[in-house]
């Protein structure tokens, strides 16, 4: 995008927060920008260190080929903090924003402590006016909080106008989502100040993105916009897994409801997958947040409504670990069951309220031993997660598959990975190396179920019959029970 140097409003852009946020949001800004100076900040000096080296602290498809491309040019990674934010016209706010675990709002408010902490930094080591926003996703009126303490802090002669531009990124595919957004939000005060500072955010997504697709709007709304995106798709997965029951209970498979719903144009096929559940950092933390700010607001319906998408997703985990249970015929003490994926979705790391942690401490309270595989989650996050010190609690990681599922029960598909398909993965060898009989129990409906049945595993998938199950016959064998 060819601009006279005199009328470029942002030459240098500092990002606090070098997580699943910040990082990839300034990669592929610092991509189609090379005419800005990209900073990201953080004071955790091993993942700023990870940033800068081969292996980068998250995954995500085409991040990598990026990072490398722009990374000493005009993308940089820093724990010096003050010289970045000094010289920065622009300062995005990415840092995270946790459920609150204690005090007024335990369990359902935002944990702000970082984006005032960012406030107040700003405030002490800038001198001269920035343009500061939100990319953390804030309850509605936060960015009235950042104002607050900006101008209680400001130095004498020193003004900031606060934007609010929530992401909206999906893990996994997040890059694209960056480089091709259906929508780019950017709220700010209806002041002249406001306007231009607007203005100014708005032309640095215009180098890749069309002017058709950046919406203004008032700060208020654009916050709000985000977690009412985030629970409108949550509900979505909600209702089909409440789906996914009845068709289990009645004969009906899920795939075809929501096939036949899909081609509704009033609806769509979008986010009709029915599955173990939803997981993630943000819908849970975004719904909770919604609920905490109705119930703040003494809107008690609307707070009850929001919370039951919740409520349908725990239920939706608890059945599937319940179904594993009842079909191994009732018992799995002292069984061993390969979980493959753990990841809360394929194409990323991450496993941020991901529902194989709930399904793997079922499994595990009810004697289980748990073989864990997944491409691309570290075997000390599983161990984290699962509140294990190490492997001798009856838990094993493994970074083979087939290693994984030998000498098992079970396999619990809960990773939507794509090498996991039947014509990818050998399901012969490993049902020949596992105990008989063996089950498959497909959380994500991934799988080739009759191809499988064939091979001769026991198929159990959500929203499906598959047939007799063995509790209803006179099972005799003796062989891994």
């Amino acid at each position: 995008m060819a601009t006279n140097i005199a009328e470029i409003p942002v030459r240098k852009i500092c990002c606090i927060g070098a997580g699943y946020v910040g990082g990839p949001t300034c990669s592929v800004l610092a991509l189609n920008c090379p005419d800005i100076q990209v900073t990201v900040v953080d004071r955790n000096e091993l993942r700023i260190n990870q940033w800068n080296s081969e292996k980068l602290p998250i995954y995500e498809p085409g991040l990598e080929e990026i990072v490398k491309q722009c990374r000493g040019k005009n993308l940089f990674f820093s724990t010096d903090m003050a010289p970045a934010l000094k010289e920065a016209d622009l300062i995005f706010i990415s840092v995270n924003t946790p459920t609150k675990t204690f005090g007024l709002g335990k369990g359902r408010a935002a944990d702000l402590k970082f984006v005032e902490s960012c406030a107040r930094l700003i405030a002490e080591v800038c001198d001269r006016s920035k343009i500061v926003v939100e990319k953390s996703t804030v309850p509605v009126r936060s960015a009235a909080s950042i104002v607050n303490v900006l101008k209680a802090n400001t130095k004498p002669g020193v003004s900031y106008q606060v934007l609010s531009n929530p992401e909206f990124l999906a893990e996994g595919t997040a890059v694209n989502d960056l480089k091709n957004p259906d929508r780019v939000l950017i709220g700010g005060e209806e002041s002249e100040e406001g306007k231009k500072a607007i203005s100014a955010l708005s032309w640095v997504y215009r180098h890749w993105v069309s002017a058709d697709k950046i919406i203004e709007m008032n700060t208020w709304s654009s916050e709000l916009s985000k977690l009412a995106a985030n629970a409108f798709l949550a509900q979505r997965i909600s209702s089909i897994n409440a789906i996914s029951a009845v068709c289990e209970a009645t004969g009906a498979d899920v795939s075809e409801v929501a096939k036949a719903i899909g081609l509704d144009s009033r609806l769509g096929p979008k986010f009709l997958q029915a599955s173990v559940g939803w997981g993630g950092s943000c819908f849970q933390k975004d719904i909770l947040n919604l609920v905490y700010i109705s119930e703040s607001l003494n809107l008690t319906s609307v707070a009850a409504y929001w919370q039951q998408v919740i409520d349908m997703n725990e239920y939706q985990k608890s059945r599937f670990g319940e179904r594993i249970v009842q079909s191994m015929f009732n018992t799995i003490t002292d069984k061993r069951i390969a979980i493959l994926g753990f990841a809360f979705k394929k194409n990323t790391g991450d496993t941020r309220e991901s529902p194989a942690i709930h399904v793997a401490k079922h499994l595990l309270e009810e004697g289980a031993f748990l073989h864990i595989y997944d491409p691309k989650v570290e075997k000390a996050q599983i161990l984290l997660d699962l509140d294990q010190l190490d492997e001798e609690s009856g838990i094993s990681i493994h970074t083979d598959p087939y290693e994984a599922a030998k000498g098992t029960h079970a396999l619990v598909i809960c990773t939507e990975w794509d090498q996991f398909i039947v014509n990818t993965y050998d399901y012969q060898r490993m049902y020949d190396s596992m105990l008989k009989p063996a089950f498959v129990f497909d959380g994500r409906k991934i799988l080739n179920h009759s191809a499988l049945a064939k091979i001769g595993f026991h198929v159990e998938t959500i929203g499906k019959r598959h047939g007799q199950s063995f509790q209803d016959h006179n099972w005799a064998g003796t062989n891994g029970i």
